[in-house]
């Protein structure tokens, strides 16, 4: 590794400064810098953990405030069994409601809507076959049987009803 591969990841790293004056480039490196990056850093951390205590204490309080009228009693364990009994039912309603979802009006009537638009799009497709079908005939003389053969058009081909 050369000397100025090393100089340049020192400067990468933060621990020499660079500056480029005239056509020269000149580095140098105060002994004080990193005393100071490592203060600041500390400061950092320190208010850090001051928060995080201070978030750790609020969320004690909290707890506690919230155990105040959380005693174990007969008419809550009651209570509790009571709504989980009521989440199960509710699932199993649910569940019901999405097996007959097919037999909704709704859903039949957004069903009948799409097969209506599938088949205008199905019909629009077998028109401009037809129109393709009928200028390569006029166009390159070609009889309708070599074109349906030649393209795969079966000979039932026809407009959806």
């Amino acid at each position: 590794m050369s000397v100025k591969e090393v100089l340049q990841s020192l400067v990468d790293d933060g621990m020499v400064d660079c500056e480029r004056i005239g056509t020269s480039n000149y580095y140098w490196a105060f002994p004080s810098k990193a005393l100071h990056a490592r203060k600041r850093k500390l400061e950092v951390l320190e208010s850090q953990l001051s928060e995080g205590n201070q978030k750790h204490t609020n969320l004690q309080k909290s707890i506690e405030k919230a155990k105040i009228g959380r005693h174990e009693t007969e008419e809550r364990t009651m209570l509790a069994k009571e709504l989980s009994s009521l989440r199960d039912q509710r699932e199993q309603l649910k569940a019901e409601v999405e097996k007959y979802k097919e037999c909704d009006p709704q859903v039949v009537e957004e069903i009948r809507q799409a097969n209506k638009v599938a088949k205008e799009a199905a019909n629009r497709w077998t028109d401009n076959i037809f129109a393709i079908k009928s200028w390569a005939k006029r166009k390159f003389g070609f009889e309708e049987n070599k074109i349906d053969k030649n393209f795969g058009i079966p000979e039932d081909f026809d407009y959806i009803d």
